[in-house]
């Protein structure tokens, strides 16, 4: 099958200043949590969009000077040898599958707080960001960049490009966006510079021109000049000779760098979350950009349909599709799309895991695709799996994401899979979850593995089949994995911050009675100390439905773990719009059927709050029982033949969908096979002494 020639667009290649990308995929800069630290794993993850189609494949931020540290959240460097031969690796990776390779070269300015370094952060007035993030609050403030500040800077920049280049990039990056340095110029709530940085929109580009043009002298005949900037805020801002500011920045460089990357300003609008955003959500700010320059444009939007992309470029939005976190779901995304099989294609589903990864600190994860990070520690491969040589009959109980990825898997390797459920529909979790306000695309991860097992004929699908173990041991499979997911308690939470207690009460509701249908009687209180989504989407939920509802929460802040995955200014707006009162650091301490009384976190202060049913969002345990059963019954389950019996997902620890799919993947690649006492290889940073070391001929 080939490609569809509504599609063939997307094939074309697209020249970039000095050099050509193969096609119109290109991966844009993002995170991957691996740095300069963990180079293997960074050029096995690289590689694989390489080889999966995309045609230009970047590095996530790289620090051009020690005065940019963000650490302890991670970060690349190009300070030296060893930062260049690190990067070499991932370029000559990316390089034997044809596609280019670009760098983000990065300096935060007063968006880092060089914990490590404990250089002064600098900001061209002195202001700080002042972050509601823990993880990004400090407290040293940056010093106002005087001239030779300025010069260093640029210095820098030029002395990374050139580092740059001799690790093997073709496209070098000036970075004017999400609040770092060059875009600390551009906004005059930065910028309060009386010079010639300052005052006028031509005087606040000045600093981003000469980063371009000192970056185009050092690499410019040989590499690809792009430049990052972020436009929402430009956006909203009359020009004097243009609609916006954001116009006239454009408009001022328009000739300068050999591509424009164009983004939005902060986290949660540049990659807002599938609960609140669509495909293509960046349109309405950067539509404009290709009316006013002749460079080629890449722009990103959770791209995941082919007929988008195609419209982005027929309608003269975008010259390049970019992508970071649908390249993370499927790195072969474009080889799909190529050979037409659009409908193999592992789309993403917003929910932003992989960003949580970054503020972890840990290589990138994603729900969608286990394999992520996985490359080179693991050897996993998202296409390819080695088949086993001795097929078994192994029979999955429960169809949820683990149940059904741990079948999907199993299946591939070749050997026989029965996968049953009790319920009437596969999805587990998801079959409630997805109907609840914004969650509709996560059900991309039951829709993607349901198609793929469905064309294996090797694997058997049974629904409205409950299994117990009498069945179980009668059916004699030689494997069992039990995949039978978890369900939420009426614990409360104690002032040591760990689940304790039981509410018992005829109006006391967790989330498995919503999901069964039945609702409470208003006024509600959700009273939630799991901290991420399901708290806050189940007060909309139930407020949408007419019920009068409160939210209570030990934590700072409601779903407060979404700050992790970019959406908690988002929850909060999204309550707010349906009345929600939230309540923080607060704990439930009874509830009588007519109010619930809460006790302040720290200080013990109770207060009282009217209401007829309380909804408790707090511990989940595994539903066990099936196999505390099977275990009482060693002997039954060795005389009919059954090796071992395996719990995958939150089965076996509760956990998020990501967890879950992880594990069932896992276990399906590692059943039945001789596991080494080490899980993964462990990456190691490359120093001088390191033996055997070959990179490609530095540029000169």
């Amino acid at each position: 099958m080939g490609c569809n020639p509504r599609y063939e667009v997307l094939f074309e290649p697209v020249r970039i200043g000095p050099v050509t990308a193969p096609n119109r995929f290109y991966q844009v800069p993002h995170a991957s949590g691996m740095t300069n630290a963990r180079p293997r794993t960074r050029a096995a993850f690289r590689e694989m969009k390489a080889e999966g189609g995309w045609g230009v494949v970047c590095t996530g931020a790289v620090s051009i000077d020690p005065s940019s540290d963000d650490a302890p959240l991670p970060f690349a460097t190009m300070w030296d040898k060893n930062d260049i031969r690190a990067h070499a690796l991932m370029t000559e990776a990316v390089h034997r599958h044809g596609a280019l390779a670009g760098v983000e070269l990065w300096h935060g300015g007063a968006s880092v707080m060089n914990r490590a370094s404990r250089l002064p952060p600098i900001s061209p007035s002195g202001i700080p960001w002042m972050a509601t993030h823990v993880g990004f609050m400090g407290n040293l403030r940056p010093k106002t960049m005087d001239r030779s500040d300025i010069r260093d800077v640029l210095r820098w920049q030029a002395e990374g490009a050139r580092k740059a280049r001799s690790a093997g990039f073709d496209i070098v990056y000036v970075y004017a966006g999400m609040g770092y340095l060059g875009y600390e110029f551009l906004l005059p709530e930065y910028n309060h510079r009386t010079d010639e940085y300052g005052g006028s929109i031509e005087n606040r580009v000045r600093f981003v021109r000469e980063m371009i043009e000192v970056t185009k002298d050092a690499v410019g005949a040989s590499c690809g000049v792009a430049l990052r900037v972020s436009l929402e805020e430009l956006r909203g801002r009359p020009g004097r000779n243009q609609p916006s500011e954001a116009h006239e920045l454009i408009e001022l460089l328009a000739d300068i760098p050999d591509l424009f990357d164009v983004k939005m300003d902060s986290s949660p609008t540049d990659c807002s979350a599938s609960r609140f955003s669509g495909e293509g959500s960046h349109e309405p700010v950067i539509d404009f950009v290709k009316t006013l320059t002749r460079k080629p444009v890449v722009g990103v939007g959770r791209f995941t349909s082919p007929d988008t992309m195609v419209s982005q470029i027929r309608r003269g939005v975008l010259d390049l599709i970019g992508g970071a976190r649908p390249s993370i779901a499927d790195p072969f995304l474009p080889a799909k799309i190529r050979e037409g099989r659009e409908a193999e294609i592992r789309e993403c589903i917003g929910c932003n895991i992989c960003i949580s990864s970054w503020h972890d600190g840990v290589p990138v994860r994603c729900t969608q695709n286990p394999t992520a990070g996985e490359e080179w520690r693991r050897g996993w491969h998202p296409e390819r799996i080695e088949q086993t040589s001795r097929p078994e009959r192994i029979l999955v109980v429960g169809g949820g994401p683990a149940g059904l990825e741990c079948a999907l898997t199993l299946g591939r390797r070749g050997h026989q899979v029965t996968l049953a459920d009790s319920a009437r529909a596969f999805g587990g979790r998801l079959a409630f979850e997805r109907t609840l306000p914004g969650l509709s695309a996560w059900n991309r991860v039951v829709d993607y593995r349901l198609g793929r097992l469905s064309e294996m004929s090797n694997v058997s699908l049974h629904l409205e089949s409950r299994l117990g173990a009498d069945d179980i041991i009668e059916l004699g499979p030689d494997r069992v994995v039990l995949a039978t997911g978890a369900r939420w308690t009426n614990m409360l939470y104690s002032p040591m911050e760990i689940p304790v207690g039981r509410l018992d009460h005829s109006q006391a509701f967790t989330p498995d009675d919503i999901a069964n249908g039945r609702l409470p009687e208003g006024p509600t209180l959700v009273f939630d100390f799991d901290n991420y989504y399901m708290g806050g989407v189940l007060a909309e939920h139930l407020a949408a439905q007419g019920i009068a509802v409160s939210y209570a929460t030990p934590a700072g802040q409601a779903s407060a773990w979404t700050i992790m995955t970019n959406e908690l200014p988002l929850v909060h707006r999204a309550l707010s719009k349906r009345q929600v009162q939230v309540m923080t650091l607060t704990t439930l301490k009874a509830f009588d059927g007519e109010a619930a009384t809460l006790s302040h976190l720290f200080t013990g202060e109770e207060s009282r709050v009217p209401c007829r049913s309380v909804l408790i969002v707090g511990l989940r345990v595994p539903r066990g029982e099936l196999f505390d059963a099977l275990m009482a019954r060693a002997e039954d389950l060795d005389a009919a033949g059954i090796r071992s019996v395996d719990r995958i997902g939150d089965a076996l620890a509760p956990g998020a969908i990501v967890h879950a799919v992880h594990s069932g993947h896992r276990l399906g690649r590692e059943l039945g096979t001789v596991m080494s006492e080490q899980p993964f290889r462990r990456d190691t940073p490359i120093v001088d002494a390191e033996t055997n070391f070959e990179m490609n001929a530095a540029a000169k």
